[in-house]
């Protein structure tokens, strides 16, 4: 007997439901798996930020843990918000517009190609520097998303990078690895 009282048969739906009904509801509530990456995320964020060990000068009252603070919490908010909202019935709409063609796979290549470039950047931002572990995430990124500029990008990428590390490093206060131009910039 199932739990409705009809009898266990191939033909009584209620036999079969209970692994289906739970797979159904996971699959109408998959918002929910974006909700553990945002609480997780925040955590992480959060814990990190709270640990972090403050050696450097701090100039005003907003110092290097006010932001990542502010961002863990924010991560921890959005992810409580968004678990409410799924619970009680709501869904994202699917994507449409009239240049998404739905039909058409993730472009993998370009995913893997950013992924790659930032991984690269993470390995080498210590024995290379911002600079030129900068230049190298900009111009990747450029690359992988499509731009084929050979030419072009690499002296933007550079530029942008020298540029970004001066601000951070000078104007910020937030030291940045300057690998070796440390002595150049």
């Amino acid at each position: 007997m199932s739990t409705d009282g009809l009898p266990d048969r191939p033909g009584n739906p209620a036999a079969t439901d209970a692994p289906r009904g739970r797979r159904a509801w996971l699959r109408e509530h998959s918002e929910l798996g974006v909700c553990v990456l945002l609480l997780a995320l925040g955590t992480l964020v959060l814990t990190d930020a709270l640990t972090m060990d403050v050696e450097i000068a701090q100039r005003g009252p907003i110092g290097p843990k006010t932001v990542p603070i502010v961002v863990g919490a924010g991560l921890l908010v959005v992810a409580l918000l968004l678990a409410v909202d799924v619970l009680r019935g709501g869904r994202g709409e699917a994507e449409g517009g009239e240049d998404i063609d739905l039909s058409e796979p993730a472009d993998w290549r370009t995913v893997l190609l950013l992924a790659g470039v930032f991984l690269a950047t993470a390995v080498l931002i210590e024995p290379v520097g911002f600079p030129v572990a900068g230049a190298l995430l900009f111009w990747g990124a450029a690359y992988a998303l499509g731009s084929r500029h050979l030419d072009r990008d690499p002296l933007i990428a550079a530029g942008l990078s020298v540029v970004t590390y001066e601000v951070f490093n000078n104007l910020l206060g937030v030291p940045l690895p300057g690998g070796p131009l440390m002595g150049v910039l």
